[in-house]
């Protein structure tokens, strides 16, 4: 896809201000002062669409804007130059992106979206003058990128010492309890946008052997997926074969 068919440049103002946002009254998140909105809505410039299989953000070029993923399911990636994919982590709403740029030449990562999505955008150029204006928000957003490489740690974790099965068993629970705590399940289902594909290139694994293990842990009767849907039919002993414990889960800032 070429960057001119998915501009970034001059995004819509979004029709709903920041004290409107439906994402605000989820009881996953933080709650804001008008001080605070005020704030996010001055750094907001707009929203932007990205439909399923688009990319939000290209490889290798930088973004001069950051974003918080509003709805829908995106991840993010990088590729090797024979085409080998590695998804980095699996992206839902309330999660800010784009933020590891701040720290590199160039750009670090793509981003792709999964189902269709929304995405709140903001200015990388105005980053500083909110840290300076609005520490707590700086804080907010320190947070948030400390939690993603708390989840990156677990991930390399994954990828390092858990088998095929644990390796699965853990990605399914942990995307299961994500989208469970802001309220994406509905009637013990979850829509899980993600082919075989993206799981093995998640976890490291051969397309082969992840389909394999796949079956099997349906046939044990673990989890279904089905039309695009993901159910957890036994949540303990899939916790238990992936070596996840739930934690409670705090609630998060939202920017």
């Amino acid at each position: 896809m070429k960057r001119e068919d998915n501009p970034l440049k001059s995004p819509p103002r979004c029709a709903h201000p920041c004290d409107d946002c439906g994402l605000r009254n989820n009881s996953a998140f933080l709650k804001s002062t008008a001080e605070e909105l005020d704030a996010i809505e001055s750094f907001r410039v707009g929203s932007r669409s990205v439909p399923a299989g688009r990319s939000l953000i290209e490889e290798h070029i930088r973004s001069p804007q950051l974003f918080t993923l509003y709805s829908g399911w995106a991840f993010r990636y990088k590729t090797l130059t024979d085409g080998r994919r590695q998804i980095l982590n699996f992206l839902l709403p309330g999660d800010f992106i784009g933020l590891q740029d701040e720290f590199a030449e160039g750009n670090t990562h793509g981003v792709e979206a999964a189902t269709d999505v929304t995405f709140c955008v903001f200015e990388r150029d105005k980053l500083w003058t909110l840290f300076q204006r609005q520490p707590k928000l700086g804080y907010d957003i320190t947070w948030l990128a400390a939690r993603e490489e708390k989840m990156l740690d677990d991930h390399l974790v994954t990828a390092g010492r858990r088998n095929a099965s644990e390796r699965i068993a853990m990605l399914l629970m942990h995307l299961y309890r994500r989208a469970e705590r802001i309220g994406m399940v509905e009637d013990g289902w979850v829509e899980f946008p993600f082919n075989q594909q993206h799981i093995a290139d998640a976890l490291g694994l051969s397309l082969v052997h992840t389909n394999k293990t796949l079956r099997r842990l349906q046939r044990l009767g673990l989890h279904k997926i089905d039309d695009g849907k993901l159910r957890i039919l036994e949540p303990q002993a899939l916790e238990t074969l992936g070596d996840y414990f739930e934690r409670p889960l705090r609630r998060v800032p939202l920017i």
